[in-house]
């Protein structure tokens, strides 16, 4: 939606949160979130179950009302303004179609309510059915259609009333592995052509990483690490997020005067660390971690042996164990060319320095 000041569109969309808090009782689901969320762009809130990210989308809705903190829809306050005041669209995991309509009512629902006029209300429908390739199927009820059909039209239900926000509540949850891939690049593609502000809730590191413009992930109802998706994958800002987003080797190391020591006093591959002392992790992803058993006895990397190996079809994870007996994870990618160690080879883990993180919490 775009809204005219002094002859020039301005993108609306923009939401703000500041200081968000909902208690339940004694448990607190929301504690002190605050983010901002800019016109046209697509954010996920990112976490496990119990994490505050769904009742965090609901009180943008408003169908929770924070016991403190504000809502802010480009600069204007709707903190205690009912949901159909806001006039935000808002997708379900369920769908929420109703049964005895078709696909064309449902989608008309929103405008009848708003008393649009006939014809404007058949032409947006169908122009918001040709936009999630449904046209054809105007005439059918929910029950006709499969699960992925049945999204598209709750999808085009919060677009055709045109507004400046799309909060996607798991949209994808209840759909097979093949068809949440195939309908999230749709998501996708749609998001860049309407360009409208998304908020979307995910539990699937994945589908938040490959859509999003930024992820903010939540745990305990905070707010861990707002950022880029690549920028959230190889700088995790503590242990949650690193452990949370992918897989991980999480290795316990020493920092004297800023250099990182393995548990066998080796030395290992990481940036410095000015002036820092005492204990860390350092995080290394799988696909970054290397085997090689040239390097077995030398002095380079960490010694050890191979001690499982998975084919996985696009690659192969190895399970490798240190002399010191740290147990980490390999993965590579399964190129005919290339050799790859055996269980029971001696080798050498390594990893570059800039694909190492060191967290200090």
């Amino acid at each position: 939606m775009r809204a005219k000041v002094s002859g020039t569109d301005v993108k609306t969309g923009g939401i703000a949160l500041h200081n968000l808090q909902k208690r339940y009782g004694s448990a607190t689901a929301v504690d002190d979130v605050s983010l901002s969320v800019s016109p046209g762009e697509f954010i996920s809130l990112l976490g496990p179950s119990g994490s505050g990210k769904t009742t965090t989308l609901m009180m943008v809705a408003g169908f929770e009302l924070p016991d403190s903190g504000r809502v802010l829809l480009d600069d204007r306050d709707i903190t205690r303004l009912p949901p159909h005041r806001r006039e935000l669209g808002v997708i379900f995991q369920n769908y929420a179609l109703f049964p005895h309509m078709t696909v064309a009512e449902n989608v008309a629902y929103p405008l009848r309510m708003r008393r649009v006029a006939k014809a404007e209300v058949e032409a947006r429908v169908r122009r918001v059915l040709d936009q999630v390739h449904l046209g054809a199927l105007a005439s059918r009820r929910p029950h006709q259609m499969s699960g992925g059909q049945q999204q598209r039209v709750a999808i085009a239900r919060a677009l055709v009333f045109d507004p400046p926000v799309l909060l996607l509540d798991e949209p994808l949850g209840a759909l097979d592995k093949k068809l949440r891939e195939h309908l999230r690049g749709e998501i996708k593609t749609l998001h860049k052509e309407v360009g409208k502000t998304m908020i979307y809730v995910t539990h699937d590191q994945d589908e938040a990483l490959a859509m999003s413009d930024r992820v903010a992930v939540m745990h305990e109802g905070r707010i861990r690490q707002v950022s880029a998706p690549q920028e959230l994958y190889r700088r995790p800002a503590d242990l949650f997020v690193a452990s949370f987003v992918g897989e991980v080797n999480l290795i316990p190391v020493k920092l004297k005067s800023g250099v990182v020591y393995g548990g066998a006093g080796e030395k290992l591959p990481a940036a410095p660390w000015p002036d820092a002392d005492g204990d860390a992790t350092l995080c290394v992803r799988p696909e970054h971690l290397h085997l090689d058993p040239s390097a077995a006895g030398s002095s380079h990397g960490i010694p050890g042996h191979v001690v499982g190996r998975t084919f996985i079809g696009d690659a192969t994870i190895f399970e490798f164990r240190s002399d010191s007996r740290l147990r980490l994870t390999s993965k590579v990618l399964n190129i005919s060319a290339k050799s790859m160690p055996d269980v029971g080879d001696a080798c050498a883990a390594s990893w570059a320095v800039s694909d190492a993180t060191v967290l200090t919490e």
